[in-house]
């Protein structure tokens, strides 16, 4: 049996990349992560976290984009590359997520302990 870590590694190798539009942040809000991703991001305050809520931020969100980017979550990175997430400014890859990967990226998120980012 692989750990969480094996298959999050598996998965976000699989997972296509693509530039964004600069200053946008609209994939940017508060989303849940696996208890394995998020160890791996910087501990924010409490304080940290009301704040970005109440602007549907992510705590991670700085002024110049994603603070904690090559640590991203599975959902981040899924983001833009498949239809049902698609990016709301037309911005994709050359070839769009395989839909067996999508279905085993919300297979891993519906079967791990899911904490808000």
């Amino acid at each position: 049996m692989k750990s969480n870590g094996e298959i999050i590694a598996r998965l976000r190798d699989q997972i296509p990349t693509f530039e964004c539009k600069p200053g946008c942040h609209d994939c940017c809000g508060p989303v849940t992560t696996s208890s394995e991703e998020m160890l791996r991001l910087p501990v924010k305050s409490d304080a940290e976290h009301e704040a970005a809520l109440n602007e549907f931020n992510c705590v991670h969100l700085g002024p110049n984009g994603c603070t904690v980017y090559g640590e991203r979550p599975l959902i981040c990175r899924l983001f833009g590359t498949t239809p049902r997430m698609a990016c709301p400014n037309g911005c994709a890859p050359k070839e769009m997520v395989d839909p067996a990967i999508e279905r085993q990226v919300h297979h891993y998120i519906a079967n791990t302990r899911q904490v808000l980012v």
